[in-house]
């Protein structure tokens, strides 16, 4: 929930490609046969192969999201592996139907070349293997989103009122991350949220990537506002028609959301994985909650508790000393792909989300 337009945004891996598969011109010496299916990929292979895909898709994405690394050139796609490893790039054809033909081509020769264990044929209608990604996606441009956050563009600058809390005057206007820090202290004074305030941090980012901070921001989905709340959120937050894209009520409303779902996810959460020290504990949940916020904590929660998606979970609460706390995040989803409509949307947004904070850090600490 809240986030109809980032889907919209970063589909499943080449989703952006279109016509149907053409016949294979390459035939090797000696044929390496594919896989049927993507996710019998996903399933063959052992827990142990998410060590380092969280690194390796935070480096992934911020080539996409700043236009750096192997993506200086947008008509570009990149091939990766299960641990999100870099394999390759290939030069946009002329057309999808040969930009499909040529990663396909591609899949099989890195088959065949053994750098893969598998490959699949990708086509309109499913992902292939490795999977790949369009560098050329549209995106947020984070330098602009960060100084409107900060109140350094005159579009990030406010001033209002909403439900008992004031912010900024129209002679002196807060900035976006005034009025987050503002809407938080007033409900965390009036107990009506229990939310730490270091998750403010992945609200921030969640608000730069959902929309740039753009006031007005709209998808065709019918999300709306600086945080891209659907209709329903707005709904239940209690926000009326006039006021759906009044930023200061838009925060308050994330900020239920997060408080809901963190009151969902906590308890199950501890369960699973209170045994972990505490700094590596509260990284995986803070992941975890981004994740929920893009694709609902009920599917979140189901990769704790579920019988069958929560094998991957026990596995890494047994093992958590081989795993970083972004790889068992991500490796969590990355076991489960294919299945309660898990994809890989919810770890490029939350990887996404944390470039971004990495970013509007680092021009803080200036």
């Amino acid at each position: 929930m809240g986030s109809t337009l980032y889907s919209k945004y970063w589909p499943l891996a080449v989703t952006a490609l279109f016509g149907s598969l053409l016949p294979l011109s390459v035939q090797p010496q000696e044929p390496v046969l594919p896989y049927q299916n993507w996710t019998d990929v996903v399933r063959s292979k052992p827990y142990a192969e998410s060590q380092g895909v969280y690194e390796n898709v935070m480096n992934v994405r911020r080539w996409i999201l700043t236009r750096s690394g192997h993506c200086t050139e947008r008509n570009r796609h990149l091939l990766f592996d299960m641990r999100g490893n870099f394999l390759e790039f290939i030069e946009d054809a002329a057309d999808s139907m040969q930009t499909q033909l040529l990663l396909n081509q591609t899949r099989q020769g890195m088959a065949q070349q053994g750098r893969v264990h598998a490959w699949v044929e990708g086509n309109s209608q499913t992902l292939g293997y490795p999977f790949a990604i369009r560098c050329h996606q549209p995106s947020v441009d984070l330098p602009l989103a960060i100084a409107r956050y900060l109140g350094e563009h005159p579009d990030g600058r406010l001033s209002g009122n909403w439900d008992g809390i004031s912010v900024g005057s129209p002679k002196h206007q807060a900035s976006l991350h005034d009025a987050l820090r503002l809407v938080y202290a007033r409900r965390a004074q009036q107990k009506r949220i229990s939310l730490p305030d270091d998750l403010l941090a992945d609200l921030a980012g969640m608000l730069i990537i959902e929309s740039g901070g753009v006031r007005e921001a709209h998808s065709k989905a019918n999300a709306r506002g600086i945080l891209q709340l659907t209709p329903q959120a707005l709904k239940d937050c209690g926000i009326p028609h006039n006021r759906q894209l009044h930023r200061i009520a838009q925060v308050d409303c994330a900020l239920w959301l997060f408080e809901r779902n963190h009151r969902m996810l906590r308890p199950v959460f501890l369960t699973r994985f209170s045994h972990l020290p505490d700094e590596k504990q509260e990284h995986i949940y803070r992941l975890l909650l981004i994740q929920a916020y893009h694709g609902g904590p009920g599917r979140v929660r189901s990769l704790l508790i579920d019988e069958e998606l929560s094998k991957p979970a026990a596995y890494f609460a047994e093992h958590h000393h081989d795993f970083s706390a972004g790889d068992i995040a991500f490796g969590m989803v990355f076991h489960n792909l294919g299945r309660n409509r898990l994809g890989f949307a919810s770890l490029y947004y939350t990887a996404d989300i944390r470039i971004a904070l990495q970013l509007l850090e680092s021009k803080q600490s200036h």
